[in-house]
């Protein structure tokens, strides 16, 4: 039932407008983030603040090697792991440094190393254009699969294929491969050393753990999906530019891991779906009118979105600290700390 409604979901947003399955490949997107980070923050216990920059560097790639801007026209086949190899890379480069951090030291430096890519992409057009500075990068190849394109309408049996519609079979397709290698990830060797780690890295060395590595390790792999939603990202808008990139959005990302249940991959998921979702919901559905019941002070509608999108993350966190879909182990931890505190 859960297949068929997925399938069928984009043709009923479809009726109502095309704008909200452009919105809902966007909370496809925010679920590939999330997932990554969650590999960083949820199975190793590493704070990264600074995630959206390999976002970045998977959508840079994309656009550099398919667009006018360099007379590239690669493929996807191959734009697509180059640029999560250059993602991964940049995750170990940012990990490297990091490895005797932990807490608040780790999500500064981290939260720096996002705003230095920022930074970088918005001054590198001189001497050497390579990332056309503030300005971003235009007319950016979409996805060719076999001679499709999916930025051109089609019809098929009768139906009406517009480029959106495409869009969110791909990504639910990647989306299901990121869903796999994340829940292969946690049941292997691997994803236990990183349970140990986020436990406790001193216990974990004592038994011949190489927490070094293994930090490393999540650092890459999560940096690796970041850069293929980047990439997807590039393809889908067409345009990219350092000012998609900001602080707001790694800081989105991390609420989304925490809000869903950090460490299971369906409170992650549910997560990313519902703050992807909640503030383009309050943007259609909150109007003027019921904007006069809070009085002259709140007189714009992003601000009361905005207090409602707060106040919500605020309750979740005061009355239910595991998340909205807690794994039975990160519900099970909570508890024990809660117990001992009140003790």
């Amino acid at each position: 039932m859960l297949v068929m409604a997925l399938l069928a979901l984009p043709f009923a947003l479809a009726m109502v407008g095309t704008a909200w399955v452009r919105i809902m490949n966007l909370a496809l997107l925010y679920v590939m983030l999330a997932l990554g980070l969650n590999i960083v923050v949820g199975y190793a216990g590493l704070l990264d603040l600074g995630y959206i920059a390999f976002f970045a560097i998977g959508a840079y790639v994309w656009a550099l090697l398919a667009s006018p801007h360099f007379g590239l026209h690669w493929p996807f086949w191959a734009i697509l792991p180059i640029g999560a190899g250059m993602a991964g890379l940049f995750g170990i480069v940012l990990g490297a440094p990091t490895l005797r951090l932990r807490g608040d030291y780790l999500a500064i430096v981290t939260l720096g190393f996002g705003e230095i890519v920022r930074i970088f992409l918005n001054n590198l057009s001189a001497p050497v254009n390579l990332t056309n500075g503030p300005k971003g990068i235009t007319r950016i190849d979409g996805l060719n699969l076999a001679g499709w394109q999916f930025g051109r309408t089609d019809h098929w049996l009768g139906l009406v294929v517009s480029p959106p519609l495409k869009y969110y079979y791909a990504l639910l397709a990647l989306l299901l491969v990121v869903v796999v290698a994340c829940a292969r990830l946690e049941r292997s060797r691997i994803g236990r050393a990183w349970a140990a780690i986020r436990e406790d890295e001193l216990a974990a060395q004592s038994v011949g753990i190489r927490t070094r590595n293994l930090k490393l390790l999540a650092f890459a792999f999560g940096a690796a999906f970041g850069g293929i939603a980047g990439g997807m990202f590039a393809a889908i808008q067409g345009f990219i530019s350092p000012e998609s990139f900001v602080l707001h959005e790694s800081v989105m990302v991390v609420a989304m891991v925490v809000l869903g249940g950090m460490g299971h991959i369906p409170g992650v998921m549910l997560g990313a779906m519902l703050l992807a979702l909640a503030p383009e919901f309050l943007r259609y559905t909150v109007t003027p009118a019921q904007l006069a019941l809070f009085g002259r002070v709140l007189v714009e509608p992003e601000v009361l979105r905005m207090l409602i999108f707060g106040l919500a993350l605020v309750g979740m966190m005061r009355w239910r600290p595991e998340g909205l879909w807690p794994s039975g182990v990160r519900r099970r931890e909570l508890h024990r700390e809660l117990h001992r505190e009140s003790a």
